[in-house]
């Protein structure tokens, strides 16, 4: 199935944020259960993406659901709901929290890895079919200050096309 893409152009004067699709993507593939998700970004930071503050999101967020979820929170479910997660970015000391966290909070059952590349500059988010493509780094400026652009699309080929090129770039070395 693929559905025409949406390009959203972002700013700190316009009330148009990447986040809650981002969000919406998120949440729908934890639901799901299985999948595979890359995150590739060159920079990143554990931005806040689910208010659980009145329980929401609970039946999807586990046992100990958090009032607030981030990025971080998000992929790691993922991992622990049966998916295989990688996390592309740079190695920089920017990135380091969010890292860490991720590592930190994976265990061995799950299929989480983060693979730093200093050469990397694309930016991407992409699951069974659905992917986002664009200038925004997942960060807290690149969602909610720079002046961005980010194409969303419900679109299998393109979304398994992505799958293929990441696995073919980074899980064979």
């Amino acid at each position: 199935m693929t559905v025409a893409g949406r390009t959203l152009r972002t700013n700190a004067r316009s009330a148009l944020r990447a986040d809650s699709l981002i969000r919406t993507a998120l949440l729908a593939q934890l639901a799901a259960g299985t999948g595979e998700v890359w995150l590739v970004s060159a920079w990143i930071s554990d931005v806040e993406l689910v208010d659980n503050s009145d329980g929401a999101f609970d039946y999807l967020l586990g046992e100990n659901p958090p009032e607030r979820c981030r990025l971080s929170d998000l992929l790691l479910l993922l991992a622990q709901a049966g998916g295989t997660v990688r996390v592309v970015t740079r190695p920089a000391v920017a990135n380091s929290a969010f890292v860490q966290r991720l590592r930190s909070g994976a265990d061995v059952t799950c299929d989480l890895r983060v693979i730093e590349d200093a050469d990397v500059h694309e930016k991407c988010l992409v699951g069974p079919g659905w992917i986002f493509q664009g200038s925004m780094n997942f960060t807290r400026n690149g969602l909610a200050r720079n002046k961005e652009q980010i194409t969303y699309a419900v679109d299998e080929r393109s979304a398994a096309q992505a799958l293929v090129e990441f696995q073919h770039e980074w899980e064979q070395a």
